[in-house]
């Protein structure tokens, strides 16, 4: 405890550069090619021509990880994540590259989209936390918003209502992603509980039995007793309900273990990469208007940006066919960043869907893999409709219990060792 306490003290005194390692010992982010053993092993081994250690390369990009800092003001340096950097460094060099000439905009917009799928696919697969994705959609929101402000407003034919409409979807939008990353519902066990179990089996020294004369174990005995009497009804419904031994909580109907987050939600939809968090019962509202916000902010500002760079076409051919577009490259940017805002909008827009019709059938998006994987649900539209009937109670009334659900999160779980 004592050594605990001191480390929290030194990182309570840390400076805006300073911060505690890996090891534990306190570092400063000027020092970061300093003392690096790792580093210098797997350097040596390499000029020796010597098989390099099964580990060197993990060990080298922990020590990388764990130096990459930011100063902050308080609490020392904070780490960065390398996932963030890709996409702030890619996304323009891309979009830019795909404004030289049509041919390299076909290529790019084809190859991009494949990247990022084939990258969701492969950190799905490994059930880990990535930034990549968030850090993707915020900067794609930005730096599409910095390029309407630079090149489109200025060049076109608009006014000050456009370019205010625009803003203001673009501020609702983060406060709505914002909102919805506060807390998804997570379960967490009955402290109470859990401090009345660990009163019981080590007992403060002021209430010692071998001191009170055995009067404090009567009165524990009696908490126990209360404490079994109220768990004792738990424990008939706990056959109906799923126990996670990883969380140690008693999941209520329609909640779920994250293995991503490592977290229990109640009633758990899925974990979305692009928010790097959950969506359940407490963030499932804020997620659908967070999408509504996106999209109708990404439709307008592309119809906006078609008619600036095409004025003499439609709009819905104006994607499709704009000649002279790639005449000058300010225009050429801008009818590229529409095709990536396009591309974009139509993933979003899918899910979007999807997450409506779930609704219309009161049924999560977990609930509906698990139903068709095991099929036990009946299934249209290639899947796209999914009907468990074990929560519907039709349309009006699923999207009455859907806007009104936030309000009855569940109360917290009790814990685990009460049952002992």
């Amino acid at each position: 405890m004592k050594k605990r306490s001191k480390k929290v003290l030194e990182e309570e005194r840390l400076c805006c550069c300073e911060y505690v390692n890996r090891h534990g010992d306190r570092s400063h982010v000027a020092a970061c090619f300093c003392d690096c053993e790792d580093l210098d092993d797997a350097c040596d081994r390499f000029l020796k021509r010597e098989p390099q250690k099964s580990e060197s390369m993990s060990q080298v990009a922990e020590v990388v990880t764990d130096r990459l800092r930011v100063p902050w003001l308080w609490g020392g340096a904070r780490k960065v994540d390398l996932s963030i950097i890709p996409p702030l460094v890619l996304l323009p060099v891309l979009l830019r590259l795909a404004a030289l000439h049509y041919l390299l905009g076909m290529v790019v917009m084809t190859a991009l989209p494949g990247l990022v799928l084939w990258y969701y696919y492969f950190t799905h697969r490994k059930k880990g936390q990535t930034l990549f994705f968030l850090s993707l959609a915020l900067f794609s929101l930005s730096y599409m918003y910095y390029l309407f402000i630079t090149e489109v407003f200025p060049n076109g034919d608009l006014g000050l209502v456009q370019l205010t409409v625009v803003t203001v979807g673009v501020l609702l939008t983060l406060v709505a992603l914002i909102y919805t990353k506060r807390d998804p519902g997570i379960l967490r066990p009955n402290q109470e509980a859990v401090h009345s179990t660990v009163t019981y089996y080590t007992p403060p020294a002021d209430r010692d039995p071998a001191v009170s004369g055995g009067r404090q174990e009567v009165t524990m005995v009696s908490n126990r007793a209360g404490l079994m009497e109220q768990v004792g009804d738990e424990l008939k419904e706990s056959n109906k309900r799923n126990w996670c031994p990883v969380c140690r909580v008693v999941q209520p109907p329609r909640a779920g273990h994250c293995r991503i987050c490592g977290v229990c939600v109640q009633r758990l939809d899925h974990h979305c990469v692009w928010i790097n968090s959950c969506v359940g019962q407490a963030n499932h509202r804020s997620f659908l208007l967070t999408l509504v916000l996106f999209l109708l902010t990404s439709l307008y500002g592309i119809s906006l940006v078609l008619q600036s760079v095409c004025p003499k076409q439609r709009l819905f051919t104006a994607l499709l066919y704009c000649p002279g577009v790639y005449n000058q490259y300010s225009t050429a940017l801008c009818f590229t960043c529409a095709w990536y805002c396009s591309i974009v909008t139509g993933g979003l827009l899918h899910l979007l869907v999807v997450q409506v019709i779930n609704v219309s059938y009161n049924v999560t998006e977990r609930e509906a893999r698990v139903a068709l994987r095991d099929k036990t649900a009946l299934s249209a539209c290639w899947g796209l409709v999914v009907d468990t009937g074990i929560y519907s109670r039709g349309f009006r009334d699923n999207w009455a219990e859907f806007m009104t659900m936030g309000e009855n999160l569940s109360p917290p779980s009790p814990a685990p060792t009460d049952l002992v």
